[in-house]
């Protein structure tokens, strides 16, 4: 199906053009930052530059990709509709981009689930990467070329300095490494049990005073301490 999807060209880029995916531009842009918008429309751009040029990822579902990535960080939503209490900001991005598919009839619980786990994990590089279903690495790629740049060493032979100043160029990065670890640390503020295993629990670790939530470590040393 997702062959035969319209397309149209996005700073050089060849991407689908459907209404869901336009919808999806929208919910992302309603939820976030200038900024954030821009980040996510590059890793949409670079994810489809990256993984067009790589045959495992040539039968992923282009729609499902698209909406991943365009709606990964909406959980940093300025206006704090998508943010909960208790749940990581990549959870939380995932279940708001679960609640927009409930407009799309051909959205069957599968393609639903591949959005889910592309956005859930997209912070997990080095676990998206592995064994995961083709629209789940290519959109973590995207991502992680958006913030890393092509010279980090697994997208160096992928994407040149070229490529991603061209999209740069059409989509500006606005500031993103400032408003990103902005947003981290907002988070960990805000609640920092739920940034324990999220990538935002490394800037709480480094730039936030006070914070110091129950870890991962400390909570299964208590229950060995309580089990034997």
């Amino acid at each position: 199906m997702s062959s035969t999807l319209p397309t149209r060209l996005y700073g050089g880029i060849t991407v689908p053009n459907t209404p869901l995916i336009t919808s999806a531009l929208a919910f992302s842009q309603a939820h976030s930052t200038p900024t954030l918008h821009n980040h996510m429309i590059r890793s949409w751009l670079l994810g489809f530059l990256i993984a067009d040029k790589l045959p495992h990822l040539q039968s992923r579902d282009r729609e499902a990709h698209s909406i991943a990535a365009l709606l990964h960080d909406v959980g940093l939503d300025p206006t704090h509709g998508l943010i909960s209490e208790d749940k990581c900001f990549e959870v939380d991005s995932a279940d708001a981009a679960l609640a927009f598919l409930a407009q799309a009839e051909d959205y069957d619980q599968h393609r639903k689930q591949l959005v889910w786990d592309a956005i859930a994990l997209h912070a997990s590089i080095h676990i998206a990467l592995h064994k995961k279903e083709p629209e789940v690495v290519a959109t973590a790629m995207g991502i992680g070329a958006d913030l890393m740049g092509p010279e980090e060493p697994m997208f160096s032979e992928l994407l040149t300095r070229e490529e991603y100043e061209t999209v740069v160029k059409v989509v500006p990065r606005l500031g993103i490494k400032t408003e990103f670890g902005e947003a981290m640390c907002e988070l960990c503020r805000r609640k920092p049990q739920a940034c324990v295993g999220s990538v935002a629990e490394r800037w709480g670790e480094r730039y936030v005073e006070g914070f110091k939530p129950r870890t991962v470590l400390e909570r299964l040393e208590g229950g060995i301490g309580r089990l034997g």
